[in-house]
């Protein structure tokens, strides 16, 4: 079987993993309050990026990636701005936020699956209960980008830095090899990113 033939394969998978949903889960008054501060700050005053440099470099790949999934360019770049920031504030890698974001939702913004979540990341609308505010809108970027990255990080840190463990809890199919294996294929077929590199043609 070839790998083209497997990666193929996982992206259908993925179209079906991906209704899947976070699981709501009583959470400890100190997790839920690190979890509430990390939503609730404002816009990032200053750019994630090391250099101006980087930067470019980084957008102008990664914007060439996406330009058949998301046409409109001042669009592509707010939202790849948002994704970088959003994921690096949280401690994730932008790449592997890009690949989640493809299986979860296919880039658009008012994505809902049967369950109910939400937007880009998909995200289910307890978290804006347990942890948001009651106004929080799950369908504006940088609140769906700053919801997922969150509760991709608490998932992270609850499974001890375990990826694999941490795509199950977050799409609800935990100790199921579908998802985590697509999120991954995404990631590292279409988002692997090496600074320094050629932009992708």
């Amino acid at each position: 079987m070839s790998r083209a033939f497997v990666f193929c394969l996982l992206l259908l998978v993925a179209d079906k993993a991906a209704a899947g949903t976070q699981k709501y889960e009583p959470l400890a008054a100190s997790v839920q309050a690190a979890l509430h501060a990390a939503i609730a700050d404002r816009k990032p005053p200053t750019s994630s990026f090391r250099s101006p440099v980087e930067a470019v470099n980084w957008l102008e790949d990664m914007s060439k990636r996406l330009a058949k999934r998301m046409p409109n360019q001042e669009q592509r770049l707010e939202f790849l701005r948002a994704v970088h920031y959003e994921a690096t504030r949280a401690g994730l890698d932008p790449q592997l936020v890009l690949g989640l974001i493809q299986v979860e939702s296919g880039f658009k913004k008012y994505a809902v699956s049967s369950a109910g979540a939400r937007g880009y990341m998909q995200v289910m609308p307890f978290w804006v209960k347990l942890i948001g505010s009651r106004n929080d809108n799950l369908f504006h970027l940088r609140m769906n980008l700053r919801y997922g990255c969150t509760i991709l990080k608490h998932y992270l840190d609850i499974e001890k830095g375990d990826l694999f463990r941490a795509l199950g809890r977050y799409n609800g199919s935990l100790g199921r090899a579908e998802y985590p294996d697509a999120v991954r294929a995404s990631w590292e077929r279409q988002w692997h990113y090496v600074p320094g590199r050629a932009p992708s043609r």
